[in-house]
């Protein structure tokens, strides 16, 4: 077969070898639909109309010297100049007589289709250029794509649309930007079987974190209806995190799930001149995620299925960007559409740079940040396509939603912020692309942010974007990662919240020597466990209508906790896997658990909450073990569901060893056994007596790690929270070093586990120092002093010989 010359090829006679056929798009379909359909990807029929047809029209009809003509002297960056070639170009295109023998080809493999899937079958019209989707550069977005196109003549009409729309004024200028000939890129269409989505959900996946990088997670995204809305931003979809390393050994570990806004969906209608149309989605709709766990870890799978084929392919790792789309009548899924992800395939891992701001600012909005960076500049808000010719250089776009046409003014924003999408939109895509900060999803940015206003969008802090007003000062720092020595002491990491830990894994470590539940209950959960416990029995409706609005979708209101505490410490685990991370089990006190949505109702009233009934003591005890009993269940589902086994327990603030004894005896009742399945125990070794009775406490825990902030508090006899003693309370006052040289030496004796995940590393170069002297076998740091402290130590050692 001459496929150089042919005016059709269907999916199952093309591969990846045929991008200059029929475009980087055809050519992944074919790709997929021959090797990867047989390996549990299903992907939709469907033909490719290919280059050669999009030459043999212009050639055929003698448009291309009138193109050129049109394109004399282009100026990408005068708005109205773009708009009037690009405009005039299209126009033409559309309206040249396809030749018959073209026609005939089209309708002709259209009429093949019908005999498969029925008469009048509703296809997906796609552009592919041929300089698309390379490994430097995405032309994703920069054609049309029309849907459910029905019936010969539409499709060739729809067709005639996809070939103008290779000038359309976002490719114009694109193109011009890359350094590409606008004469030898050529246009080839997919027409592809539609998937009944309008009737379900559908959405777009990536096999990496698109924010950070992180290349073991799977980024799903999803929402009702057909799956524009979402490519194009116009929803905020719900979102999901799926681990790829133990995914691959058979078990389920989803580490992330975010229910999003979905107001609207994308649908068919029998009007062949409109055959879409978006409706709005009922509240009930909005509050449940659009597919099943299950549904979310066979995309997954399919996600590692075609990274692994692409890989193995191009012979170096090769992240994808994936659409995904599920049947309606049939209840299938599929995948749509795949391509090579074009940011993180080209960072630069070797050199940490991380932008951080010197001061905090008033805060006028926030929603999803895109990226890791800082961007200032005046308010420009644009409200329509119409508008985009007022933008100036290096001014904050900010909109509603953006879509291709956006480009050529995207490209010059210092920042981007918009009411609508999610971090897969195309604000999304682009601003990560071409290395601009973006807030999506904020809701109302165009109505808090003042015109003109000088703002700074902050994307530095993890997935919650700032825009602060006025211009806050920051700093960009750089460390090179070839020069960073590993000393013998392990550094860990000390960490809160789950949605930093991805970013944070990339700075150099041992792992997480403490990990705090504290944050996670606060800001994902907010619910006092034996709230959602006692739900049914609650005194206050209006308590439990808060309660209830807040775990939409579980008949349980116990398992809410559980999920959510399993999610969030799951999360921090899969980015620092398969190093060690320590969990600290909660240590509120009794004031701070009160705080929680229906605390008052179960928590005492302390005069001294602060070593009162917090950490050890309340497991145990019959007045809060159930609730407990929730935390081991998450952990459990962590290690045994997920397969995170390097997840660690700590128990915090045990008082005796028989305290200790009971609360190893009440997790084992919950299922969490210490051994079982290589789990450890750790105690916080952070009062007196565990120094003390160090040698008998570290017969039941399977190691130490000190505490110093309580364990000054303690020693010295002061309150850490009072200011009016605050004077006196210093880590690296010499009882207190005298204690922590003291518990080092027992369990170093012991050969067991000892590590310090207190303050006073962090804060004080020189009682690291010590500690190293002492014998520490790790210490766990705030990240922002990981760096610093690593140079420290390694100096240390090398001058004590510990190298």
């Amino acid at each position: 077969m001459d496929k150089q010359n042919a005016f059709v090829l269907w999916f199952d006679e093309l591969g990846i070898e045929d991008v200059p056929l029929v475009g980087g798009k055809n050519a992944s379909l074919g790709e997929m639909y021959r090797n990867l359909v047989p390996k549990g990807v299903p992907i939709p029929n469907g033909f490719a109309v290919t280059a050669h047809a999009y030459r043999h029209l212009l050639k055929a009809s003698g448009a291309m010297d009138k193109i050129r003509a049109i394109m004399e002297g282009l100026d990408t960056h005068d708005m109205d100049n773009l708009m009037e070639r690009g405009s005039r170009i299209r126009a033409l295109i559309r309206n040249l007589e396809i030749p018959a023998d073209l026609q005939s080809a089209i309708t002709g493999a259209y009429r093949e289709l019908e005999q498969t899937y029925g008469s009048n079958v509703d296809v997906a019209v796609r552009s592919s250029a041929t300089a698309e989707d390379l490994p430097d550069a995405s032309f994703a977005g920069q054609q049309e794509t029309y849907l459910n196109i029905r019936g010969a003549e539409d499709l060739m009409d729809a067709c005639q649309r996809c070939f103008a729309s290779l000038f359309t004024n976002r490719a114009i200028s694109y193109r011009q930007d890359k350094g590409f000939d606008h004469f030898s890129i050529a246009l080839s269409i997919g027409v592809q079987k539609m998937v009944r989505s309008d009737l379900s959900s559908s959405g777009v996946m990536f096999s990496i974190d698109t924010e950070t990088g992180f290349k073991d997670a799977v980024f799903l995204t999803g929402a009702w209806g057909l799956g524009e809305n979402v490519v194009q931003g116009a929803v905020n979809p719900d979102e999901w995190y799926i681990f790829k390393p133990t995914l691959k050994k058979g078990f389920k570990p989803i580490i992330m799930k975010r229910v999003g806004g979905k107001a609207i969906k994308m649908i068919y209608t029998t009007d062949a001149k409109a055959p879409t149309k978006n409706v709005t989605v009922p509240e009930e709709d909005r509050r449940r995620l659009v597919i099943s766990d299950e549904e979310v870890v066979a995309l997954a799978r399919m996600a590692c299925t075609i990274e692994e084929h692409y890989s193995a392919h191009r012979g170096q790792f090769t992240p994808m960007d994936i659409e995904w789309a599920k049947d309606g009548q049939t209840g299938e899924l599929f995948i749509v559409q795949a391509r090579p992800e074009t940011v993180h395939s080209m960072k630069d891992l070797a050199v940490l740079k991380k932008y951080v701001l010197l001061e905090k600012g008033e805060t006028l909005v926030e929603g999803q940040s895109v990226g890791e960076l800082i961007g200032q500049g005046p308010v420009q808000v644009i409200k329509s396509a119409g508008m985009i010719h007022t933008f100036r250089k290096g001014e904050v776009l900010v909109t509603d939603m953006t879509d291709p046409d956006w480009e050529p003014i995207m490209k010059i924003a210092s920042a981007i912020v918009t009411n609508r999408g999610g971090r897969t939109c195309h604000a999304a895509i682009v601003s990560r692309e071409l290395g601009i900060p973006c807030i999506v999803g904020t809701g109302n940015a165009t109505t808090k942010l003042t015109q003109g206003e000088d703002v700074t969008v902050d994307c530095s802090e993890g997935s919650i974007g700032s825009v602060y007003r006025g211009l806050v000062p920051f700093e960009v720092q750089e460390t090179d990662l070839g020069t960073l020595p590993k000393p013998k002491t392990k550094i860990m990491m000390n960490l809160a919240s789950p949605e930093q830990a991805f970013e944070k894994s990339f700075i150099p470590n041992e792992g997480v020597g403490l990990a705090r539940e504290e944050f996670i209950i606060n800001s994902y959960i907010k619910i006092h466990p034996l709230a959602l416990l006692n739900y049914e029995d609650l005194p206050d409706d209006i308590l439990k209508r808060a309660i209830a609005d807040m775990t939409s979708g579980y008949a349980d209101k116990a398992e809410f906790f559980v999920d959510k505490l399993a999610e969030g410490v799951g999360m921090i685990a899969a980015a620092f896997y398969p190093k060690q991370v320590i969990v600290r089990l909660s240590d509120f006190k009794s004031n701070e658990y009160a705080n929680l949505i229906g605390g008052k109702l179960f928590e005492p009233d302390e005069e001294n909450p602060m070593i009162g009934w917090r950490g050890a003591s309340r497991y145990y005890s019959p007045n809060y073990k159930a609730a407990f009993g929730l935390e081991c269940r998450a952990m459990k589902k962590i290690r045994e569901d997920m397969g995170l086994t390097n997840v660690e327990i700590m128990i915090p603030f045990p008082r005796t060893v028989e305290e200790a004894k009971k609360v190893i005896e009440t997790m084992a009742e919950f299922g969490l056994k210490q051994g079982e399945n290589g789990l450890k125990i750790i105690g916080m070794c952070e009062i007196p007596s565990n120094v003390i009775m160090a040698e008998e406490f570290l017969e039941v825990f399977d190691g130490f790690s000190i505490g110093t902030n309580d364990l000054t508090q303690l020693i010295l006899g002061v309150d850490r929270d009072s200011s009016l003693v605050a004077h006196v309370y210093d880590e690296r006052n010499p009882a207190v070093k005298r204690f922590v040289r003291q518990v080092i030496e027992v369990a170093v004796k012991k050969g067991k586990y000892i590590g310090i995940c207190g303050q006073a590393p962090s804060d004080y170069p020189e009682f690291a120092e010590f500690v190293v002297e002492c014998g520490i076998e790790s210490m766990s740091l705030n990240p922002d002093t990981v760096i610093k402290t690593t140079l420290i130590v390694a100096e240390l050692e090398k001058k004590l010989g510990l190298g």
